[in-house]
């Protein structure tokens, strides 16, 4: 008879600790640094400007010369409460403009061209590097502030703000948002409603 094993989600989720700092210990004895980026919205920029910050990213890509992942997370917007406050108008000719309109927000919304969208770099930095230098935990820590500094330097000449996730709790609800969405989308609906 085989033997049946049971295994929670945690002994499935690469993660060890989230340290105070934010920094993410991995279970393979990695630790990654979460930066949050605020885009520009590269459309709007006339071509010279677009040449430059297309330039500006080849020089970001260039001088990372370490591990870097980047994520975009799309989130459908709920559109309650915008929704209730156009219906909520007095004057009939407004009425009439407000349904087409609503309407059409609502046609956007179900195509997902009205998502928000959030931003990540994931730096790693392997514990196997620092054993070869005979290094402990904290100079692998701050070799991940020396590149996020480097990647904050290179965004900021492209127009984007990068910021560090520095705190155990905005980590875990950046994991969080990521690994259990259904719970998120339910918090939003149910704040919305009041």
């Amino acid at each position: 008879m085989i033997e049946k094993t049971n295994h929670s989600v945690q002994d499935w989720l690469p993660f060890y600790e989230i340290l105070d700092n934010g920094v993410i210990k991995l279970k393979n004895n990695e630790y990654i640094k979460i930066i949050k980026v605020t885009p520009i919205n590269f459309n709007l920029k006339s071509n010279l400007e677009k040449e430059a910050i297309l330039n500006s990213y080849k020089i970001l890509l260039k001088t990372c010369n370490f591990n870097i992942q980047i994520l975009i997370q799309s989130n459908k917007e709920n559109l309650s409460k915008h929704i209730s406050k156009i219906i909520n108008q007095k004057q009939e000719k407004i009425l009439e403009y407000s349904k087409n309109y609503i309407d059409y927000i609502q046609n956007l919304n179900q195509e997902k061209k009205s998502s928000s969208k959030n931003f990540y770099i994931v730096i790693k930095k392997s514990q196997e590097q620092n054993l070869k230098e005979n290094c402990d935990d904290s100079i692998l820590i701050n070799n991940l502030t020396e590149e996020y500094f480097i990647i904050k330097e290179c965004l900021s000449r492209c127009g984007n703000l990068a910021t560090s996730v520095d705190t155990k709790y905005e980590a875990e609800k950046i994991l969080e948002s990521f690994f259990n969405i259904r719970k998120i989308i339910n918090k939003r609906s149910l704040n919305e409603n009041k």
